[in-house]
C-alpha cells in the first residue's frame, strides 16, 4: 500500500518534470520567431533591452524563491559565477547576430552543439572523463556541422553560422563553469549575466553611434524575450529537471532546435536549404544517439537558452 503511494507520486513528479521541461524548450525556442518579428534594433539594442528585462525579473524571482539578496549568491558563487555570466553574454550576443544573418533552423541546429563543446572542455580543464560513445557522436556532429557550414561559403551567411558555434561554445563554457565551482544552480549566473550585458551592450551602442531609443515594437519584443523567453523557460527548466534523468532532458531539449524553424515557417513562411536539413539530421542523430548511450550514466550538464 505505501509503495503503491509512492510509486504514484514518482509517477506524477515524473509527468510534471517532463510538462516542466517541455514548455520550456517551447518558450526558448520561440527566440527565432521574436527576432524576426524585430524591425530595425541590431544584435546590441535587442541584447540592451532584454538584459534590463531579464535583471530585474530575475531580480525579484531569486528575491522571492530563497528570501535572500540576490547580490549574496553571487558572491558566494564567486569566480565560477562571474565567468559563467561573461560567456553567457557572449552567447547570447552571438545568438541573436546568428539568428538575424542566417536561417533560424541552421541557427538552432549549430546552437545544439553546445553539450559537445561542453564535453570536449570538461574534458580538457577539468579532466573530466568522456565516454567512447560520446566521441563517437562528437565526431558525427562535427560531420553535420560541416556540411551546414559548407552551404555557406562566403559574405554575412558565414559570419552567421560562425557566430552560431561561438555561441553554443559560450553556453559550453557556461555549463564548464558551474561544474568548475560545484553548482547546480544557474540562476545566479544567468542574473548576473544580465548585469553585464548591461553596462557593455550600453558602451557598444554609443561607440558605434547606435540609438537606444527603440520603437514600441522593436523594444515590446526585445523585453519580452527577457522576461517570457529566457526568465519563465528558466524557472520552468529549473523545476523540471530535478526528476528528470540525463537522457531525457537532452532529448526534451530536441523540442526548441525543432519548434523554433517550425515556428518561423508557420507565420514567416522561412524554409531551410537542403545542407541545413542533411548536416542537421547528422547533429540530431549524434545528440539523440547519445542521450539514449547514456540513459544510465551521471547526471545532466547544466543548460540554458
Amino acid at each position: 500500500m505505501t509503495g503503491a503511494t509512492f510509486d504514484t507520486s514518482d509517477s506524477a513528479d515524473h509527468r510534471r518534470g517532463l510538462f516542466f521541461v517541455f514548455a520550456a524548450g517551447v518558450l526558448w525556442s520561440t527566440v527565432g520567431l521574436g527576432i524576426r518579428m524585430i524591425h530595425d534594433a541590431e544584435v546590441w539594442q535587442i541584447l540592451f533591452y532584454r538584459s534590463i528585462s531579464l535583471s530585474v525579473f530575475l531580480f525579484f524571482l531569486i528575491l522571492l524563491r530563497s528570501n535572500e539578496n540576490p547580490f549574496s549568491q553571487i558572491q558566494r558563487a564567486g569566480l565560477p559565477a562571474a565567468l559563467g555570466g561573461l560567456s553567457l553574454v557572449a552567447a547570447y550576443s552571438g545568438g541573436i547576430y546568428a539568428i538575424q544573418t542566417t536561417s533560424v533552423a541552421n541557427a538552432m541546429l549549430l546552437f545544439a552543439s553546445a553539450p559537445f563543446l561542453a564535453a570536449i572542455l570538461g574534458w580538457f580543464i577539468l579532466r573530466e572523463p568522456v565516454r567512447k560513445a560520446t566521441w563517437i557522436a562528437i565526431g558525427a556532429a562535427i560531420f553535420g556541422i560541416a556540411i551546414m557550414v559548407s552551404d555557406k561559403s562566403g559574405g554575412v551567411a558565414l559570419i552567421g553560422n560562425l557566430a552560431a558555434l561561438g555561441s553554443a561554445l559560450g553556453f559550453a563554457i557556461f555549463t564548464v563553469a558551474l561544474r568548475w565551482g560545484r553548482s547546480g544552480e544557474m540562476l545566479p549566473s544567468v542574473f548576473l549575466s544580465g548585469l553585464f550585458a548591461i553596462p557593455i551592450t550600453f558602451v557598444i551602442c554609443l561607440a558605434t553611434g547606435l540609438n537606444l531609443v527603440l520603437s514600441p515594437n522593436d523594444a515590446a519584443i526585445s523585453m519580452g524575450m527577457g522576461v517570457f523567453q529566457v526568465g519563465a523557460g528558466l524557472i520552468l527548466y529549473t523545476l523540471g529537471s530535478r526528476t528528470l534523468p540525463a537522457a531525457e532532458l537532452t532529448l526534451l531539449s530536441l523540442a526548441e532546435v525543432l519548434l523554433a524553424p517550425l515556428w518561423v515557417w508557420i507565420f514567416l513562411q522561412e524554409t531551410a536549404t537542403s545542407f541545413t536539413l542533411i548536416g542537421g539530421f547528422f547533429l540530431l542523430a549524434a545528440i539523440t544517439g547519445n542521450a539514449i548511450s547514456g540513459a544510465r550514466k551521471k547526471p545532466p550538464p547544466i543548460t540554458t537558452p
